[in-house]
């Protein structure tokens, strides 16, 4: 007999032997089944959150946010405009600018400046900022200056002279520029910046199915009827006279138009010449 067996015929004599403990054996297996349905419980209450976050996180994926479409930004309105010009070149100013608004020869607001009375008095105002203006006048070619730039507007060649800025007495900086044509031209200022004279200066076209209501003050000699409207019918307008008496001036002087001067007309337009009798 090994050792092994000799051991185990001695552990069986020393157990006693009675009869199987079936009470014990019966509370036993009544608490593995409540061990069992608690479990059953407990992993059913975990599926059953499990589901219940799946399903949160697939529903929340699934459903698609609200789209808002960005507020648009308006796009800046233009100003209206109209053209100022003479002979067949113009500019466009805004619709609203009056004409000869200075004092002294000096814009008190935005304005168009062409035969300006004011410019004749002996007398000194001070430009206020933010003002801008565009003056037109007549006169033949000047020396170039070396920062001059010739260019072409229209398929005509015109100069345009540089702008320049400078502060006077009052503090306030005031920015100039020319297009010059061969024997007229177009001055802008401004004492808001030289932004602002450029962008107006860029607005100057030709307009060969327009002409502009000369100026009868800007020419270097006093023209009669008869001169202006040989002006008028070179750019292609008509002239009809309404006269007028006055001993102040001498028979025969122009004395006004109507369209004013600067007014762009279509060819073959009548303007009305007023003339002393």
């Amino acid at each position: 007999m090994t050792d092994l067996t000799d051991l185990l015929a001695r552990t069986a004599d020393q157990t006693p032997v009675g009869p199987p403990p079936l009470d014990a054996l019966h509370a036993g297996a009544t608490r593995r089944r409540r061990r069992r349905a608690a479990g059953l419980t407990a992993t059913a209450v975990v599926a059953v959150a499990a589901v219940i976050a799946g399903t949160t996180l697939l529903t929340s994926h699934d459903q698609t946010a609200p789209v808002t479409s960005p507020t648009p930004t308006p796009t800046p309105i233009a100003p209206a405009t109209r053209l100022v010009g003479l002979d067949h070149a113009a500019i466009a100013v805004p619709v609203d600018w009056p004409t000869n608004k200075s004092r002294c020869g000096t814009p008190m607001v935005d304005t168009v400046l062409i035969d300006d009375p004011s410019a004749g008095q002996y007398c000194m105002m001070y430009r206020p900022v933010g003002v801008e203006s565009v003056k037109l006048g007549r006169g033949g070619p000047e020396p170039k200056l070396w920062t001059d730039e010739n260019i072409v507007i229209g398929g005509v060649p015109a100069v345009r002279r540089q702008t320049t800025c400078s502060t006077g007495s009052n503090k306030v900086r005031i920015c100039t520029g020319e297009v010059r044509f061969h024997d007229f031209w177009f001055r802008a200022e401004s004492s808001t910046s030289a932004a602002e004279v450029d962008r107006l200066l860029s607005q100057v076209v030709v307009t060969p199915d327009l002409a502009g209501v000369p100026s009868y003050q800007s020419f270097p000699q006093i023209l009669t009827g008869t001169e202006y409207a040989g002006v008028l019918k070179d750019l292609g307008l008509k002239a009809t006279f309404r006269y007028t008496k006055n001993p102040n001036y001498r028979p025969g002087q122009v004395l006004g138009v109507s369209p004013a001067p600067g007014m762009m007309l279509g060819l073959g337009t009548t303007v009305t010449v007023t003339v002393v009798k």
